[in-house]
């Protein structure tokens, strides 16, 4: 990507999202397109916060996680104050990822068993295997 401005329609082709998204990402106050005419245009700065944007959602953070974490860039502390709390955000929502792989990995298993039960009770009973 260069320094020059991208219009909304290169920002969707370029990192695969809607105009809608960016209109709404905008109205979050967490882009901030120059505005000529009807125009929107986005600089590197937006550029760079979208794809933080993208991360964090992508990670499940929350989109107000998200905004705090990218207003605490301009604190004048050469970002120690964003890296930390970006990594107690990331700390807690990797801890509820895990939580959720556990219960997902014990729902899972529960399933398994419940379909092994009811298959065994229908090859007891004669019945042919339920299609799929």
């Amino acid at each position: 990507m260069t320094d020059e401005m991208m219009t909304i329609r290169e920002m969707c082709d370029a990192y695969e999202v809607t105009p809608r998204t960016l209109r709404f990402y905008e109205s979050k106050e967490l882009l901030f397109p120059v505005r000529k005419g009807q125009k929107r245009l986005f600089t590197r700065r937006d550029r760079a916060r979208l794809k933080l944007i993208l991360r964090g959602k992508r990670f499940g953070f929350s989109l107000e996680d998200i905004r705090q974490l990218l207003d605490l860039y301009h604190i004048g502390d050469q970002q120690r104050t964003q890296m930390v709390r970006t990594l107690a955000v990331a700390r807690e929502r990797l801890e509820e990822m895990r939580r959720q792989h556990q219960e997902l990995e014990t729902a899972i298993e529960e399933l398994s068993q419940q379909i092994s039960t009811g298959e065994e009770t229908l090859a007891k009973a004669g019945v042919g295997q339920p299609k799929a």
